[in-house]
């Protein structure tokens, strides 16, 4: 089931989005060779709380974290640990936000240190295709318009489009409805109506798009062992456009 979000409920989702923006922001200069991703998992909590909020993910259908740290050939839903990053690696740190109830999901993908130009490539090339897909975000078009506009780009750029997880609805919970598929066709799909709220979250490879599950059954990594990348916002459908309520003002 959609849900319509009020005025109000779309203002305290941005509160939510902005201290998740804020943490994200902070990590840009913690994410560095040495560092571990249990390390990074203890500061995210630790600074949620210190500002009122939870990691709404920590519990989740029995997710142990507060975030998840995707490295390298991991697509998503990677598990913190006690491994220092290196120098040429790259992590995807994802984290939703509960703040008084309101719910805020923002994914980043972060260099360590000197990364290789192929590696710098793929991150330009996925937070490009997030934007792309968010300027489809607008009252009375379809989801298929952002998957179209997502996997046209990514696809001429001879990247892969992950195509087994996707975006979604967001509200009072972390997954509701609509999903949002970041591949697909123009015209097809969801309309999107004022008051939405969803997630924009492209997951782009390297190599070809199939994903393999760990035995963990949550981490998901690229069936090749090439690089993959994701970048994700919060969206508000609005009158006037879409409101990036996760805005790290990038």
């Amino acid at each position: 089931m959609i849900t319509i979000k009020s005025h109000r409920e779309i203002t305290m989702m941005h509160e939510a989005g902005k201290l998740l923006a804020s943490c994200h922001k902070l990590l840009r200069n913690k994410i560095k060779p040495g560092i571990t991703t249990l390390e990074i998992d203890r500061f995210v909590e630790e600074y949620l709380t210190d500002h009122g909020a939870t990691p709404e993910q920590k519990g989740y259908r029995g997710y142990p974290y507060s975030t998840c740290a995707s490295i390298n050939d991991e697509i998503c839903h990677g598990f913190p640990r006690a491994e220092p990053l290196k120098a040429g690696d790259i992590v995807t740190i994802d984290c939703v936000v509960n703040l008084n109830g309101a719910l805020a999901d923002s994914a980043w993908s972060y260099p360590v240190g000197k990364i290789s130009n192929d590696a710098k490539k793929l991150l330009t090339v996925t937070k490009e295709a997030l934007h792309i897909g968010i300027a489809q975000a607008i009252a009375g078009n379809r989801t298929g318009d952002i998957g179209h506009a997502i996997q046209e780009y990514v696809e001429g750029k001879n990247y892969s489009i992950v195509r087994d997880f996707t975006g979604h609805g967001i509200g009072r919970n972390i997954h509701e409805e609509p999903q949002i598929f970041h591949y697909g066709t123009k015209g097809r799909g969801i309309r999107l109506r004022e008051g939405m709220v969803i997630t924009i979250e492209p997951m782009v490879n390297v190599g070809e798009w199939f994903s393999l599950m760990d035995e963990n059954g949550w981490t998901a990594r690229t069936a090749d062992g090439k690089l993959s990348a994701q970048y994700e916002h919060t969206i508000a459908i609005t009158k006037d456009g879409p409101l990036i309520l996760t805005s790290q003002d990038d």
